[in-house]
């Protein structure tokens, strides 16, 4: 497994069952660290140096977030705000060059409720695609996304599923 730092950036997280079972994914492997963003930065200050030190140490980066009003909870897009720095796309061997990304997202609503045809007429790709693009244009390739629609109502065994899923995407190279 590569070396991993997952960003995990929940607002309401001691409200959510379904997270608070998914990143126990994350205890299977020596190789992860986690980083709560609104634990460690309850006052939205960024200690951005040292976010930008520590990334450099990561082969892989997982963000694993709740979709909020069809995007990113405000920390996790002021997070990629202050610590990527579009003066790296001059260097040629960046910090973020050469790293992947798995993106987790939970949702709230069904999964038929985002298709073309559905009630918000969009994909949670397209939804995503802001930060696709963040990761792309900084040399990091998405490698998967990974959506948990319903996630409020999910049974005991679709959430296992959903844990196991995650520790596979995990243990890929």
């Amino acid at each position: 497994m590569k070396k991993t730092l997952a960003i995990f950036a929940h607002p309401y997280f001691e409200y959510s069952t379904t997270n608070i079972e998914l990143i126990k994914a994350y205890e299977t492997s020596g190789q992860l660290t986690f980083k709560d963003l609104y634990e460690e930065y309850p006052d939205f200050h960024i200690a951005t140096f040292k976010e930008r030190k520590r990334i450099r140490e990561y082969e892989r980066l997982v963000f694993h977030f709740p979709l909020i009003w069809f995007g990113l909870p405000p920390l996790l897009r002021l997070w990629i705000d202050e610590v990527f720095d579009m003066s790296w796309k001059a260097e040629s061997d960046h910090p973020l060059m050469n790293k992947d990304a798995i993106i987790i997202v939970t949702i709230g609503a069904t999964e038929d409720n985002y298709q073309k045809e559905g009630l918000y007429k969009t994909t949670i790709e397209e939804l995503m695609k802001p930060l696709t693009l963040s990761l792309e244009v900084n040399g990091i390739e998405v490698t998967e996304i990974i959506a948990i629609y319903d996630s409020d109502d999910l049974e005991e065994a679709e959430l296992k599923s959903t844990t196991d899923r995650i520790i596979k995407s995990l243990q890929k190279s």
